[in-house]
């Protein structure tokens, strides 16, 4: 179960916040409100009831609090009591949170501080809570120094966590100092931090805060045991030799999933924004925009020839369970389930050990789990320590068989054992049974085995002596294991595992955050922290340089010429052949009008020829072009068709296949593939099923399927389709 928490942050909202320092772009409060809104929106996210929080502002305009019938305590304001944070109160606070206006003498920092522990106080009492105040302020209000002893006292009577941000306060471990500091601000700064020092709380320069915003935290989860009870080598009910201990087993890792969306949609009725609710993990959570969750109504039926529609709506709970066997679905009644039910009782048995260097670690499967002695409990401590030190002595792992929980499917788990100053456990992870292995061959990759069963070791397939050594330089180049250089200048790993993160995760927790604050603004880029190892250090890549071009020369790297596109885009336009006579046939066409093919109808008699002359003028010419190449495919479409039509027999079929295989060609050059998909379809319908061309023309789309004219596949042009589908569209009725 997780803690209660109770957190108070007080705000600076004096007009002095809303200036610019040492050349930011925001003002001083949008700057540190980065900061709330990062711990307050964290907070939210969680969802807990436990994790509470309030908003106290200081230097505000009124004065609202427990506290205002006093002077000493004017000028703050309780913008939220301490409470669970909703989306709702987000919005609010960010109307409330906003620049001052007009100056005011009061909104003492300290006395605010007063105010909060009175809210923690009320509101916590003397139960168990996690307690802290949170002060962000640029101390260049008035401030009374009077009576810190007295909250110091009650700070650490009420185990209440100060933490005090500044906004360009000097921090010599940060490396921070602002130059020609305010004389007020430099007083009131060593006043609160001298409070922290007292109190043993936090004191910092909100610079630090904001730059590490980026760095994911590092979620604390209590430990649950998943398994108490015994570790046993052989049965302890039969022989007084086994071994027997008291263990517990607790999640050593878990996978951080990113979170789900759900749907939802606008909440019908009276009921206002602040009052809808939303459904989330059971619990009604309130909606901050009047929506509501979308709920899932399944309905059950059953055939029925006398029902309204041949099927009759029945209850989940007239109906049996089946298990899908092949097609047919077998029915096992509720008495016979037990049958299907593999019986087990708790249990963590070892069954056997494997030596160290014989394990395999691509056996690892799940995640990884701890195994401790039994608390307080000192004859399990030195008996699990005896064995630890056993496996660790011998060099071995054990396998054990454990059952968590009653009925529960068994599991095997191979036993690592870890020793460290003052602590010693077990690690283990789940193995695979041997219906989960697969097994694949490949061939070897060090020789070639022809058919005869001849090895060679000397192929085109294989890496020469030269190749390696490359690549192995080139490796050797590029190592990340002791680039980087430490705080003393040793050399360390570029890309230590605890400072790699989860780009997709933290990235979309961020952008998240951001739209509960903005739902308007677009949101920010990703952190640097997330995006740094997503490429190779330049410096590295530069040293490399050498390596790489070595084998690049080594393994006869060729660059691959792009994919020649069609004359549309410009780049695989094709040459028209050039004739013996080098002349420029295009160029005496278009200085005779009466020559150009544009405007004119294409000649039945000469049709491929025109046709072509049509595309080469509208691809060169460029103006109207894909009108000039639609008008060109539909007049090849009328010729096609009339040859048909007027063919006696057959005599015409061999051109018409030609003009076919012509279109065919110059629609897919120019990736319109519509041009000649729709007319074919069309055509077939003509020959096959109305038979407006003519009685017997089977034979002719007997001739289109021999000669491949079917309809196009080629992958990544829009309008392409399947093998699959071409091949059946060629079959005759289909």
């Amino acid at each position: 179960m997780a803690s209660k928490e109770a957190t108070v942050y007080i705000v600076d909202l004096g007009p002095s916040t809303g200036e610019t320092s040492h050349g930011r772009s925001k003002t001083n409060l949008d700057w540190s409100l980065e900061y709330i809104w990062d711990r307050i929106t964290a907070t939210v996210a969680t969802g807990r009831k436990t994790a509470m929080a309030g908003v106290l502002g200081l230097r505000t305009s009124g004065t609202k609090n427990i506290l205002d019938s006093d002077d000493d305590y004017a000028h703050i304001t309780v913008f939220r009591e301490i409470g669970q944070v909703l989306m709702p109160d987000v919005r609010r606070l960010r109307d409330d949170l906003v620049v001052s206006k007009g100056n005011m003498e009061g909104g003492d920092a300290i006395s605010a501080i007063v105010v909060a522990i009175q809210m923690i106080v009320n509101e916590c009492k003397k139960l168990k809570y996690e307690r802290k105040i949170v002060l962000v302020t640029d101390v260049r209000g008035p401030m009374q120094a009077d009576g810190l002893g007295d909250i110091v006292a009650k700070l650490k009577e009420d185990s209440i966590q100060l933490v005090v941000l500044g906004v360009d306060f000097d921090d010599a471990e940060y490396g921070f100092k602002e130059e020609s500091k305010d004389p007020t601000k430099a007083e009131n700064e060593a006043v609160l931090k001298q409070l922290c020092e007292d109190c043993e709380g936090t004191f910092g320069t909100l610079v630090q805060a904001v730059d590490e915003l980026g760095t994911p935290r590092v979620k604390s989860v209590k430990p649950v045991p998943n398994y108490r009870g015994l570790l046993t080598l052989g049965d302890p009910t039969q022989y007084d030799t086994a071994l027997s201990i008291d263990v517990e087993r607790y999640p050593k890792t878990m996978i951080a999933a990113a979170p789900s969306a759900s749907k939802f949609v606008v909440r019908q009725g009276d009921m206002g924004a602040s009052q809808a609710t939303i459904v989330k993990d059971g619990e009604g959570v309130p909606s901050a925009d009047g929506l509501t969750a979308v709920k899932n109504a399944m309905t059950y039926q059953i055939e029925d020839p006398e029902a309204p529609g041949g099927k009759q709506d029945v209850d989940r709970d007239e109906l049996s369970k089946g298990y899908e066997y092949g097609r047919t679905a077998v029915h096992i009644s509720e008495s016979d389930r037990n049958v299907t039910m593999y019986e087990t009782t708790p249990g963590f048995d070892i069954i056997g050990f494997v030596d160290k260097n014989q394990y395999e670690r691509y056996l690892d499967c799940n995640r990884g789990s701890i195994i401790i002695a039994q608390r307080s409990n000192d004859k399990a401590c030195m008996a699990l320590s005896s064995f630890i030190q056993s496996l660790y002595e011998l060099e071995s792992y054990a396998v054990a068989r454990i059952v968590p929980k009653e009925n529960r499917e068994p599991r095997i788990v191979l036993l690592a054992p870890n020793i460290e100053p003052e602590f010693e456990c077990l690690y283990d992870i789940e193995l695979p049974f041997t219906e989960d292995m697969r097994s694949y061959k490949f061939p070897p990759l060090d020789k070639v085995i022809t058919v005869s069963g001849k090895e060679l070791s000397v192929h085109r397939n294989l890496p020469s002596d030269e190749l390696l050594d490359a690549m192995s330089d080139y490796v050797d180049n590029m190592d990340l294991s002791t680039f980087s250089k430490d705080d003393k200048g040793h050399d360390t790993e570029c890309m230590p595992m605890d400072e790699t993160y989860s780009p997709m995760l933290h990235r979309l927790h961020q952008v998240i955050k951001h739209r509960a604050v903005f739902p308007d603004s677009e949101p920010p880029p990703p952190y640097e922290i997330l995006t740094r190892f997503s490429h190779p250090p330049a410096e590295l890549v530069e040293k490399a340089q050498p390596a790489i071009e070595c084998l690049k020369e080594a393994a006869n790297v060729k660059k691959v010429p792009p994919k020649a596109r069609g004359k549309r885009y410009g780049s695989g336009k094709k040459d028209a052949p050039k004739p013996l006579s080098d002349l420029d046939v295009g160029a005496l066409l278009a200085q005779d009008p009466k020559l150009k093919r544009s405007g004119q109808k294409i000649d039945p008699r000469n049709a491929i020829p025109e046709f072509r002359q049509r595309i080469a003028d509208a691809a060169s010419e460029g103006t109207d072009f894909d009108e000039t190449i639609g008008d060109a495919c539909k007049q090849m479409h009328k010729v096609i068709l009339d040859k048909i039509r007027h063919s006696v027999g057959s005599a015409n079929y061999e051109e018409v296949v030609e003009c076919l295989r012509v279109l065919r060609e110059e629609v897919n050059e120019f990736e319109d593939l519509s041009l000649y998909h729709d007319f074919l379809r069309e055509l077939k319908v003509k020959l096959l099923e109305t038979e407006e061309l003519g009685e017997g023309r089977q034979e002719l789309w007997y001739k289109v399927r021999v000669n491949r004219l079917g309809l196009i596949v080629s992958e990544g042009v829009p309008g392409s389709v399947s093998e699959e589908e071409a091949r059946k569209f060629l079959l005759v009725g289909r």
